[in-house]
């Protein structure tokens, strides 16, 4: 039997919102929403313009970087939580490692 198989070529790839990264979408993404909660155009109009600032520098910042450059960042700068630790790693308060 010959078979026509399908062989994935990018089983790790980031997940996407249209062209964008999830991690570059969230920004805009975010500041949509505060903008339509506002209620005014003025502070929506702003809002969006923030929205889109934020995430051009995140995509500029994470250029020819590693693809999980966002998610090793949050690990170390931002304080652990049980969302944010990782079992198979030390916690990011420890910065010398013995071995």
């Amino acid at each position: 039997m010959r078979a026509n198989t399908y062989i994935p070529r990018r089983l790790d790839d980031q997940w996407k919102i249209g062209f964008w990264d999830l991690d570059v979408a969230a920004p805009f993404l975010f500041s949509l929403f505060l903008g339509y909660m506002s209620g005014t155009k003025l502070s929506f109009a702003l809002c969006v313009l923030a929205g889109l600032l934020a995430s051009r520098w995140i995509a500029r910042t994470k250029a020819d970087k590693h693809p999980a450059f966002a998610m090793h960042w949050v690990y170390w700068h931002l304080p652990t939580n049980p969302l944010t630790t990782l079992r198979a790693t030390p916690p990011s308060h420890l910065r010398r490692m013995v071995g």
